[in-house]
């Protein structure tokens, strides 16, 4: 598959996907390669929980085309250090680790906590001037979101070094009104912020936290669909993530937001699923 962009959603090992995203009876060992037939790119949530084994990574190489890229998060001991100076050793070795990887471990996600405010702005600045790949930043502070100068100097300290601010949306998922507990969840724990599309790369990234009915997101989507075609239409090669609360039925928005997109950029190819297509009509509800 040739796609102008990345899209992909937040893990691929998920035994719910089996029979809509997966052939039924796919043994899990097989999960990430059906993954990456159908798409370019996954978030890397599971580096930030635990470092993964060269043997791992070996495997995970193994099934993934040198075209695919694997956005790994830098562990939390790491993004959520209390100073990320004291964690420059540790930050060498995770991407040393990712050397089985090759050019698929970009860029890396830097997700920092909600109290990594503007005081720390020159620390953030060394960490990324340190880095070796391409790298990712998703802030979480309130006054980042603010329109002041706070925001300004974030601003122009990532687009001077071409390192992207992370575009997160949950606009969706907060919209919901539901006692589900994937949802209550999921709403506890989400970051709740204003949007900020920006493009300080060739290589924009939107994490995009949709409502568990498909249907229900299309109002959120559109404005990122205008952005996305126009980044693309502009020779930038955005990545796009996409959530559900429990992530069940992420594969299906992904499909939905693909083909939302193929009606702004007529000629966009589209995906290849894997299962079988009345498997994937559930893409529809």
């Amino acid at each position: 598959m040739t796609l102008p962009y990345y899209l992909g959603c937040p893990s691929w090992n998920e035994s719910h996907w089996l029979g809509s995203l997966y052939p039924p009876g796919t043994p899990a060992a097989d999960f990430l390669a059906c993954y990456a037939s159908v798409f370019n790119t996954v978030e890397g949530n599971t580096t930030f929980y635990a470092w993964p084994s060269t043997e791992t990574l070996q495997r995970w190489a193994g099934a993934m085309p040198d075209h695919f890229r694997f956005c790994a998060k830098f562990p939390r001991d790491i993004s959520h250090a209390a100073d990320l100076g004291e964690v420059e050793e540790q930050a060498e070795r995770f991407e040393a680790s990712l050397a089985p990887l090759g050019a698929r471990a970009a860029p890396l996600w830097l997700q920092l906590p909600a109290g990594f405010g503007p005081s720390r702005l020159a620390e953030l600045e060394c960490f990324i001037r340190r880095r070796q790949r391409p790298v990712a930043v998703e802030v979480r502070h309130p006054v980042f979101f603010a329109k002041g100068d706070e925001e300004r100097r974030l601003n122009r300290l990532l687009r001077d070094r071409s390192v992207e601010r992370i575009c997160l949306d949950s606009r969706a998922l907060f919209s919901c009104t539901s006692v589900d507990p994937a949802v209550v969840h999921a709403q506890s724990w989400k970051p709740r912020l204003p949007t900020r599309p920006t493009a300080f790369s060739d290589s924009p990234q939107l994490r995009f936290i949709g409502h568990p009915e498909l249907r229900a997101n299309d109002g959120f989507l559109h404005p990122w669909l205008d952005h996305v075609a126009a980044w693309i239409e502009r020779g930038l090669k955005p990545h796009v993530y996409l959530h559900t609360p429990d992530n069940w039925r992420a594969p299906e928005l992904a499909f939905r937001f693909h083909r939302l997109l193929q009606q702004r950029l007529p000629g966009l190819p589209p995906l290849s699923p894997v299962a079988s297509q009345p498997q994937l009509s559930l893409l529809d509800r």
